[in-house]
């Protein structure tokens, strides 16, 4: 069994392919990182198959609520895992920590022209603040943000993922959906993600609300590309299929400031700061406030149940259970996290 131990006296150095050192914060503990999984998922065994899956979408309706599964990967690649950690699932809202890693990428700040990053108060759904605030979604991560994110990425990557590792086989990108899942493909080498397209259907069927925001945000000149279009690039974004290993593989690309495992550059390390911090302040609905407090990690869920949560400069984890709380959140990933933190210790405060 595998731990990972650092001294405070100490200081791990990290050597990039361009020479940079890398100083990584260290901690003076080991920490048996598949213990304190198994202890966790234990913690948190009378809360699996609790809370109530995302009905509203038909085809997640239909999804074992008791399942359960969570994986972490370490920013040297190591990997440990509980539960049902490979069994893949409907990553719906976590995707879009991904489409604004890309968008940030292409665009910059000017995407900060067409999407605020403050914590929205109001349901990821609300019409009300849209209209309030002239169609300018109060952060990426609600739904109006995300389809706004959507909209840019669409016009804009037209070229292979500018954040593929150089060793990847470099394709054309058909829309932002293929964005997307060609960087969840590369950063997990597992062509085998894919949309589910039955999920992706039965959102397009139920997704009245949002056709809504984007037809208002639209009319009010925050929408680049047909209505239409944005949509159904957002609904296969989000009805992408992976399991609780791949999503800590991409995820761990954050907590690594932006570089993959041999040092390599792939995100500026401004942005991976920055998409953090909203995933901090407005990753986890209108529970964003709750969640720091219990977990004090930058987090993003999604109501297929899955959450994803960066332990920065030591890892990714990510939990699935799909029944969910009155804001959309897991309750046993909520939990397992809570007792992961609590066990280990570590928090970014």
């Amino acid at each position: 069994m595998r731990s990972i131990h650092a001294s405070v006296h100490q200081r791990a150095q990290w050597i990039s392919n361009d020479s940079e050192v890398i100083d990584i914060p260290s901690y003076d503990k080991v920490f048996d990182w598949q213990s304190l999984m198994n202890k966790a998922s234990h913690d948190v065994d009378h809360l699996k198959g609790k809370g109530q899956v995302a009905s509203y979408i038909p085809e997640l309706a239909n999804v074992n609520p008791k399942q359960f599964g969570a994986s972490m990967v370490t920013v040297d690649g190591s990997i440990f895992s509980v539960g049902d950690a490979t069994v893949p699932f409907s990553i719906q809202s976590v995707s879009k920590a991904f489409s604004l890693m890309l968008a940030m990428t292409y665009v910059h700040d000017d995407l900060w022209d067409h999407v605020g990053r403050e914590p929205s108060g109001n349901p990821f759904n609300s019409l009300i603040q849209l209209e309030h605030e002239n169609g300018i979604p109060r952060n990426p991560f609600i739904n109006a943000g995300a389809i706004v994110v959507t909209d840019v990425l669409q016009k804009h990557c037209t070229t292979a993922c500018m954040l593929s590792p150089s060793s990847s086989p470099r394709r054309h990108i058909d829309g932002a959906s293929d964005a997307v899942l060609e960087l969840l493909q590369s950063l997990t080498s597992n062509d085998s993600i894919a949309v589910d397209e039955a999920v992706a259907a039965s959102e397009k069927k139920t997704g009245h609300r949002n056709y809504s925001l984007t037809h208002f945000m639209a009319s009010c000149g925050n929408i680049l590309n047909p209505v239409d279009v944005v949509l159904d690039e957002y609904f296969k974004q989000c009805s992408i299929a992976m399991n609780c290993t791949d999503l800590s593989k991409v995820g761990v690309l954050l907590a690594r400031q932006g570089r993959d495992e041999h040092g390599n550059r792939l995100l500026d390390a401004k942005i991976a700061k920055r998409i953090q911090a909203i995933m901090m302040t407005c990753g986890t609905y209108d529970a964003a406030g709750e969640i720091a407090y219990r977990i004090g990690l930058p987090c993003k869920s999604g109501v297929g149940g899955g959450i994803l949560a960066i332990f920065p400069r030591v890892g990714a984890v990510t939990v699935w259970s799909p029944g969910l709380d009155s804001f959309g959140n897991s309750v046993a990933g909520v939990a397992f996290l809570d007792q992961l933190t609590k066990r280990s210790g570590f928090s970014v405060f």
